[in-house]
């Protein structure tokens, strides 16, 4: 398959209930060497023949198309979160590095909507091992949420470190930078985005013992935000009713509620 102009792709949905939440509460979710050796070495080939930063003909390629844009895994995450016939990336990034180099500041990509809805999703490709000694993506997990200026300890985010062929998805707003290398390298890592072109809907792998009420949204000051994005992604947004303080979504210390929280919306 080749990308020439903006292209609806479908598959099957991949994520439960129970992973869809999880994403909300992170913003991310890893996939290690889910491309094949072969096509990493091609695409890492062709990247030296075509350096620069948005190497977009690279979407003529059937061969890369197929195994990176298309990888089931990835396009199953991906039909999970945007739902069914989605947009394929019509734009795609090297973020090209000569190692060693410093980190990076922690930034949110430009134009980040903060907000429960989800209508796109950013996904990093690794075409090589891409160790510590090289740089990896560092991501703040569930800094999508909101925006942030404050700086943040370096120990707080969580370096992607990972094998040639590894993918990770994540929500647009998620923080990150590029986190400090000591080798002396190339390290390559390709960025695009895949589009929403449905209205949101919980149709993915519905579990039959889902307990809306019951699941683990966070504590204060995350909680809202968490449930606000997933009863959004379950087409849900209009029954979501909060009214702060420790009642629902809070999750911080349900073990020790004698009772449900107050505030379920119900539906």
């Amino acid at each position: 398959m080749k990308i020439s102009a903006r292209t609806a792709y479908d598959c099957d949905p991949v994520l439960t209930d129970s992973q869809v939440l999880d994403f909300c509460r992170t913003g991310f979710i890893m996939l290690e060497g889910v491309v094949p050796t072969e096509i990493n070495l091609r695409t890492v080939g062709f990247l030296e023949e075509h350096p620069q930063g948005e190497p977009t003909a690279i979407f003529a390629e059937e061969w890369f198309v197929d195994n990176v844009i298309l990888d089931a895994q990835t396009t199953g995450i991906v039909r999970s979160l945007l739902g069914s016939g989605f947009g394929l990336p019509i734009l795609i990034s090297n973020h090209r590095v000569q190692c060693p180099m410093g980190a990076q500041n922690w930034h949110h990509d430009g134009d980040s909507n903060f907000g429960p809805e989800v209508h796109y999703l950013q996904v990093f490709y690794y075409p090589q091992d891409t160790p510590m000694e090289l740089g990896p993506t560092e991501v703040l997990p569930g800094s999508h949420l909101s925006q942030t200026q404050r700086e943040i300890d370096d120990q707080c985010g969580l370096l992607t470190a990972a094998p040639a062929g590894s993918i990770f998805v994540t929500a647009y707003p998620i923080l990150h930078r590029r986190s400090r290398s000591t080798a002396s390298a190339t390290r390559n890592m390709l960025k695009y985005s895949y589009w929403r072109l449905t209205p949101p809907d919980r149709d993915w792998i519905a579990e039959a013992d889902f307990d809306f009420h019951g699941a683990d949204y966070g504590g204060h000051g995350s909680a809202r935000s968490i449930a606000q994005m997933f009863f959004w992604l379950c087409g849900k947004e209009d029954a979501l009713r909060t009214i702060g303080g420790q009642a629902w979504p809070y999750s911080g210390s349900r073990e020790n509620q004698v009772d449900k929280p107050y505030g379920f919306p119900g539906f």
